[in-house]
């Protein structure tokens, strides 16, 4: 049977609803914060119906606001239900943006808080539903990247195709979008794994030190060469090399580079010695190549030596929902490092979906880290992720007449409406967007004459 947790410092408000609902429910009451979140812990019920006043400040809302803030830090997926009192219509809303499922006037009558319950169970349901399928899925997390989107899938599948050759490989994209890890994925999966993986960042390093970084150089080649030192392609012998912002090479560098790759050898600044290497190459960068080719920055015949397959990596405002996938991943990385108990507030989540994402997956894994380390509370909202202005609060009825009753019938009139005009009509989407199903959008539309 379904938990049902009741928190009410009333007894006969307690009885009653118990009364009315133990037939369907298996009901759990508490009369105060200290019980009910030891219930909550234990018995894990998948809708709570809270009283906003609890003891010991009944005429407060300082221990309902308390006790939703961890029952929803400790299972952000429950469905809690505020009982407030008729002048609570503030804090009604307020509890509402804190992630509450609906609220419900004082004193309560059964046949309309019955029919809350069910609907907050039947949206539970739903949603467990569609998360034990996605659990049954494709693997979220391959080779430490994180992505479900077809662009993803693309360049998992790529990855597997080349890694068993020894091709040159071009990886492409914005920065930021997780280059090295494609890099280092096709090392992993191909046969040089046990081999070292040897990178080098063409575009960090001076450009009279590169040539003897990549080459290495003899004794007395240069002012300062007291030894004999080996390259980064001496030390990739038998693995892979990568050479990260390969656009960022000096074109004098770029013929020897090329020179390499059609003679698999090199001589070390100041030397005379042809050194065989067994090096796999791989590149990228995040420059547009075809137009460093047509400016003369870039070595065409180079290019096609690189580039026999080129990977494209999407930037993260293209991979639709794995922006909430990373997000949620990196949130439990920096918890579990800085021990804390935080999650994502909708209007958080909002922020994610919207965000441009010019830095791409390590803008947001920045903004994720900093964001559990600057968080007060346990919810992260949108100025904790370094989002400049707050999102407006969810509008507020003007009128001093209207009921809370009406004053919600209200608010889900605007927010319906107004997430329906944003998908330009498409209820299906607009009912993702709401965080209900589509039949419970359509009842709701109903219930307030709403006409599609």
């Amino acid at each position: 049977m379904r938990k049902l947790l009741i928190v009410d410092d009333n007894e006969d408000i307690r009885q009653q609803l118990k009364w009315g609902l133990n037939q369907e429910y298996q009901v759990l009451l508490a009369a105060d914060a200290r019980e009910a979140l030891s219930l909550f812990k234990n018995e894990r019920p998948a809708v709570v119906v809270l009283d906003l006043g609890l003891p010991p400040y009944q005429d407060s809302s300082v221990e309902g606001f308390r006790c939703l803030d961890e029952m929803l830090g400790l299972n952000p997926v429950t469905k809690v239900i505020m009982l407030t009192g008729n002048n609570e219509r503030e804090n009604a809303l307020k509890a509402m943006r804190m992630g509450a499922f609906d609220f419900y006037a004082k004193p309560p009558v059964l046949s309309e808080l019955k029919v809350m319950i069910g609907r907050a169970f039947h949206i539970a349901n739903i949603e467990e539903q569609n998360s034990a399928l996605s659990s049954h899925g494709e693997a979220e997390e391959q080779w430490g990247m994180v992505g479900k989107c077809a662009e993803m899938q693309a360049v998992y599948t790529t990855i597997r195709k080349v890694a068993t050759s020894n091709a040159p490989i071009l990886i492409i994209g914005e920065s930021g979008t997780g280059k090295e890890l494609v890099a280092a994925a096709i090392h992993e999966a191909s046969q040089r794994r046990k081999g070292p993986l040897v990178a080098i960042n063409c575009g960090a390093i001076p450009e009279n030190l590169l040539e003897s970084e990549l080459f290495g150089h003899e004794k007395g080649a240069f002012t300062g060469a007291h030894t004999a030192v080996r390259g980064k392609l001496q030390y990739a012998h038998k693995g892979t090399l990568f050479l990260d912002e390969i656009g960022e090479l000096p074109v004098n560098l770029q013929v020897k580079l090329l020179r390499f790759l059609q003679e698999g050898s090199i001589q070390r600044v100041g030397g005379r010695e042809e050194i065989p290497i067994d090096a796999r190459t791989t590149c990228a960068t995040n420059i547009d190549i075809h137009k460093a080719i047509e400016e003369g920055r870039f070595r065409e015949d180079l290019y096609y030596r690189i580039g026999v397959v080129t990977i494209k990596l999407p930037p993260l405002r293209e991979r639709g929902d794995d922006v909430l996938l990373l997000g949620e991943t990196f949130l439990k990385l920096y918890c579990k490092e800085s021990k804390k108990k935080v999650r994502l507030a909708p209007a958080a989540i909002s922020f994610l979906k919207r965000h441009d994402w010019p830095g791409n997956v390590r803008e947001l894994k920045n903004r994720i880290q900093r964001a559990v380390i600057m968080c007060d509370g346990s919810s992260i909202g949108p100025l904790d992720l370094g989002c400049d202005v707050e999102p407006p609060p969810m509008p507020v009825p003007s009128s001093d007449n209207l009921s809370l009753r009406e004053a919600r019938e209200r608010m889900e009139r605007e927010m319906i409406l107004n997430a329906i005009e944003r998908q330009s009509g498409n209820i299906l989407k607009a009912a993702e967007e709401l965080g209900v199903s589509r039949p419970t959008l359509y009842d709701l539309m109903k219930k307030l004459s709403i006409h599609q």
